[in-house]
């Protein structure tokens, strides 16, 4: 039961990036999406590692299965909170940083013509955007991170709206290293259902102790 609960979230997290790896299209998502999925698939060993550690048995005895919810319902309140405090950043798979510049070039030139380059950062007085382009190796991923505490958060959906206009023309390549999350992720998945079925009475017992039942 604590391998499932622990590795579901993960398995699933890891099948979604290879599926979007292997796309050969670019995606674009915003920093804060990237930062709530990743703290999705990291909740099962939360729930299976420090909430099952230090779990309040005092409370447990007069509330039963209900402090679960509480538990969650707080690991998801710290979790939104960080995502909101987060700077702005947009990440674009499966695109190389060849690739990218001439779609970005193509959506700022559309949002401000005053807009200027100092190396890899990339100043829009306009929208109130300051950025730096960053290259994430082999993965095929380029990210636009926020340079200063100054952002304007309108000015990022629009950058974001106009990047996304400006990528749709865009054809890359699938990424290896796709498969390669596809396949921990398959194969995680596979040794979980394998141990549940084989075990599914202890599964059972396991489940009814957790909840207190």
């Amino acid at each position: 039961m604590h391998l499932a609960i622990a590795l579901v979230p993960l398995a699933a997290y890891f099948v979604l990036l290879g599926l979007i790896n292997v796309a050969r299209r670019p995606l674009l998502a915003t920093g804060a999406r990237d930062t709530a999925a990743l703290g999705l698939a990291i909740s099962g060993l939360i729930v299976a590692g420090p909430m099952e550690l230090f779990f309040p048995e005092a409370a447990a005895n007069e509330m039963g299965a209900y402090v679960w919810l509480f538990l969650i319902a707080f690991y998801s309140l710290v979790l939104t909170l960080i995502v909101l405090l987060l700077r702005p950043r947009l990440l674009i798979y499966n695109v190389r940083p060849d690739q990218f510049r001439p779609a970005l070039a193509e959506a700022v030139s559309r949002l401000d013509d005053q807009a200027r380059w100092a190396g890899d950062c990339l100043v829009i007085p306009r929208l109130g955007v300051q950025l730096h382009v960053e290259p994430v190796g082999a993965m095929r991923v380029v990210q636009l991170i926020a340079v200063g505490p100054k952002q304007n958060d309108v000015g990022w959906r629009q950058l974001e709206a106009e990047l996304a206009k400006a990528l749709k023309s865009r054809q890359g390549s699938a990424n290896p290293h796709g498969y390669v999350f596809l396949a921990v992720g398959l194969t995680m998945l596979t040794v979980v259902c394998y141990q549940v079925m084989t075990h599914h009475v202890e599964v059972v017992q396991t489940l009814h102790e957790m909840l207190r039942w």
